[in-house]
């Protein structure tokens, strides 16, 4: 049988000639200069505009970009293809396209003030382009907010471990930020000690684990378990489709997000996210160490092979009873594991601003990425360990993840038991970072839509439709209102289709928008590596989506009534609707970005932009 460690080789090889070889290049490419002020200096305000430490801007970057999707999306499409073209995309793919996406992303946003990539692209294809990249952008982030609360509570019902390991290390964070930004505390000492506090967590949870509803049947929790609301839930809206504790949660994470992504970055996003890029270090790197130590010394519970249920390649249209096709849907399935236009906005929304020295944004933007890969590798080895379970898309990813994980750390002689809770504790670590950056992430869009003064951050509680819709109290509602009725309707598994194309079409628009830019920087730079993974995206994704618009939702849920009830045929309606408009907005806006480079390349007198002139 084969081992997993395998898996994990592959991936260390690419990734490493891609840091070593590729990302060197592509620095000197973009003309890097250790010195040169970055806009973290230029704008510091101490809300949005923080320089910031490299290893803490490192955790912030890599806390925010892996969400859920590279876990849940590899396992699943491992499941339904097999592992092998799993393995293919996310160790070729990545360093050549993910990577140079988040890096160019980030280099992009440094030379335009630290500006979104929406920003960018209008600077060269004009206003129009620009509003149209921002919506697109905006209702990805819906999309994403949708995703990523759903799968916390999924986890959070399934591990209530977790729910209590969160709230410590979420509580954590915030004292941490006071210590670090108010008191001026030495960082050495304060690192060693609320990152044990992080680990610690995870130790009271497994003795106090928490629930809204109990579960009934088979499915019940540990008697131990601290159930904090009587009955099972079952009133909940969307509880028919969920299960009340999970439905109770996802509301719960959504205002969480919103909440925190009104704070001032130092007072939770920069210190909770550095500290959990320690659990998140440690659960990617030492499952991945425990792959090689269980493999060579033979330490694991059991052997570290591949499940017999999961086969290297299960043929072009999946597993039997699937009938999916492998092209396009693997792509968008595995989605962050190997590109992710999420992370675009991450680069050139947050983490440029906060960007100490131009030079660390080989590290954090293509190193961070790599890292992500890396977690993909990871979770498809646990789905190779633990095997098929029961259930689909999510459901099915979830309890792998885990479960494998768990398996996997018994080569350090962790009790599965206790290894299971630390990497769910992982999963909901990298999805709330996540989900709260992307609510924060939906206001900068909303900010560049419609306009705002410089400086000045609204709060939108004034009578002015403008301030309204970018304000920091009022605007996160425009966006988890939406989420959270797709969630609900009972739609999930095709909302994660949706998610993952949408995702996917987003990195192709920051590619064309970082091919735009060095098309009008210089006639002389080469266009071919971003302008090839572009050109490969906007393929993929467009008939991703067409699928799964005319396909899925169109003719198997609406026309031959798949969609049981009145909620499951009105969000398919919306989802194909949604999918159609955002494969209208990319097609414009390829056609605007080709016409900008022709023009720059070609052209006659078409001025040159110069890096830092925007």
């Amino acid at each position: 049988m084969t081992q997993v460690i395998w898996i994990v080789a592959a991936v260390l090889v690419t990734f490493s000639v891609g840091y070593v070889g590729y990302s060197r290049y592509l620095a000197q490419f973009v003309d890097l200069k250790k010195d040169r002020e970055t806009p973290a200096h230029k704008y510091e305000d101490g809300q949005e505009y923080v320089p910031s430490k490299k290893p803490v801007l490192l955790g912030h970057h890599f806390s925010s970009i892996a969400g859920g999707a590279p876990i849940v999306g590899p396992i699943t499409a491992g499941a339904v293809w097999g592992w092998f073209p799993a393995l293919l995309w996310i160790a070729i793919g990545n360093p050549l396209m993910g990577s140079v996406h988040d890096f160019v992303s980030l280099s992009g946003s440094l030379r335009h003030e630290g500006k979104s990539i929406g920003y960018i692209i209008g600077q060269y294809v004009g206003e129009g382009g620009k509003k149209m990249l921002l919506w697109f952008a905006f209702l990805t982030i819906i999309l994403v907010v949708a995703v990523f609360a759903l799968v916390v509570g999924i986890v959070f019902n399934a591990f209530p471990q977790v729910v209590t390991a969160s709230s410590i290390y979420v509580a954590l964070a915030l004292v941490f930020g006071v210590y670090l930004y108010q008191l001026n505390g030495p960082f050495i000492p304060g690192t060693i000690v609320f990152v044990a506090g992080i680990f610690a967590a995870v130790w009271v949870g497994l003795q106090y684990p928490l629930a809204l509803f109990e579960l009934a049947g088979d499915a019940a929790h540990d008697p131990g378990t601290i159930v904090l609301l009587s009955g099972t839930g079952s009133w909940v809206p969307g509880a028919a489709a969920l299960g009340g504790n999970t439905a109770a949660w996802i509301p719960i994470v959504m205002i969480y997000g919103a909440i925190a992504s009104a704070l001032p970055v130092w007072v939770l996003l920069q210190p909770r996210d550095y500290l959990s890029s320690f659990l998140l270090y440690t659960g990617v790197g030492g499952a991945a160490l425990a792959i090689v130590v269980g493999t060579l010394l033979g330490t694991s519970a059991e052997p570290l092979v591949i499940d017999s249920s999961i086969g290297a390649f299960e043929g072009f249209w999946g597993v039997e009873g699937v009938f999916l096709p492998l092209f396009p849907m693997l792509f968008i399935t595995i989605a962050c594991g190997t590109i992710s236009g999420f992370h675009s906005l991450v680069s050139s929304g947050t983490t440029a601003k906060q960007l100490n020295k131009e030079t660390d944004a080989r590290l954090i933007g293509y190193g961070g990425m790599l890292g992500e890969g890396l977690l993909a590798a990871v979770a498809l080895s646990t789905l190779a360990v633990a095997g098929l379970t029961s259930g689909g898309g999510i459901g099915r990813a979830l309890p792998n993840f885990a479960s494998g994980g768990g398996a996997i750390l018994t080569s350090f002689g962790i009790p599965e038991a206790v290894g299971s809770v630390f990497m769910a504790l992982v999963l909901v670590s990298f999805l709330l970072t996540s989900t709260d950056t992307a609510v924060r992430l939906g206001r900068y869009m909303m900010e560049e839509i419609v306009g705002t003064t410089p400086g000045r951050t609204d709060t939108g509680l004034s009578a002015d439709i403008g301030s309204v819709a970018r304000g920091r109290y009022t605007n996160p509602l425009i966006q988890i209102i939406p989420a959270y009725l797709m969630v609900i309707s009972g739609q999930w598994v095709v909302l994660w289709g949706l998610f993952g194309g949408a995702n996917q079409l987003l990195a192709a628009l920051a590619l064309l928008t970082a091919t735009v830019w060095l098309a009008n920087w210089d006639d002389t730079k080469q266009l071919v590596s971003t302008g090839v993974p572009m050109a490969i995206m906007v393929v993929i994704t467009v008939l991703g989506l067409s699928w799964l618009a005319f396909y899925e939702n169109i003719f198997l849920n609406l026309i031959q009534g798949q969609a049981e009830t009145t909620g499951a045929a009105i969000s398919s309606a919306v989802q194909a609707t949604l999918a159609i408009v955002l494969i209208a907005l990319a097609l414009a806006l390829v056609r605007l970005g080709y016409q900008s480079i022709t023009e720059a390349r070609g052209g006659p007198e078409t001025p040159a932009a110069e890096p830092g002139d925007d």
